[in-house]
């Protein structure tokens, strides 16, 4: 939902922390989530990890927005669900969740969030779905991590996640039905 967006980022950057190199971390060096391949794509040139461990909030906060944000259609997804795909995209990429919510409300996987996908959510949200939908999301999510080759390194770390995620887009959403 439109005007959720900074309220979700800094939820997530609560659990994505400070600069990171963990030798079995595919991803590689990491700043606040932010890959240095990541990074170095915002920037259009090979970033250092000198930069990245410098990156400012400004630059984290227009990855987040243009990378995965708008990805997901955050702004007119449901309060509660845009933080539930917002925060799976940044962990996973857009295309797997968006392919999980399309597969939920019965449209064409594609992993591209786009009017069908969002007219078929609106429809199944109209039922009060919204908390059924976060809770179906998490749970392949979590099969998705228990799938992973670096479970046994990042796994519990994984889940903690998953599960907290869940909790505050549940609550988000309810909170939003109540101001509704």
């Amino acid at each position: 939902m439109q005007d959720n967006f900074k309220k979700s980022l800094d939820l997530i950057l609560h659990h994505e922390g400070g600069f990171v190199n963990h030798p079995d971390d595919p991803g590689g060096a990491t700043n606040k989530g932010v890959t240095l391949y990541t990074y170095s794509g915002f920037l259009g040139r090979k970033a250092t990890v000198e930069e990245l461990k410098n990156i400012s909030d400004e630059e984290i906060q227009k990855i987040y927005k243009n990378n995965y944000w708008d990805r997901v259609k955050g702004d007119d997804l449901p309060t509660g669900l845009d933080l539930c795909m917002f925060d799976w995209a940044v962990n996973s990429g857009f295309q797997r969740p968006a392919k999980v919510l399309q597969n939920i409300v019965g449209v064409k996987e594609d992993g591209y969030i786009g009017a069908k996908t969002l007219e078929a959510c609106t429809s199944l949200l109209q039922d009060s779905y919204t908390d059924s939908m976060i809770e179906k999301i998490t749970e392949k999510r979590e099969k998705f991590y228990r799938s992973l080759k670096h479970f046994d390194t990042f796994g519990k770390g994984w889940l903690r996640r998953n599960e907290e995620t869940k909790t505050e887009s549940i609550t988000l959403a309810q909170r939003g039905k109540s101001d509704n």
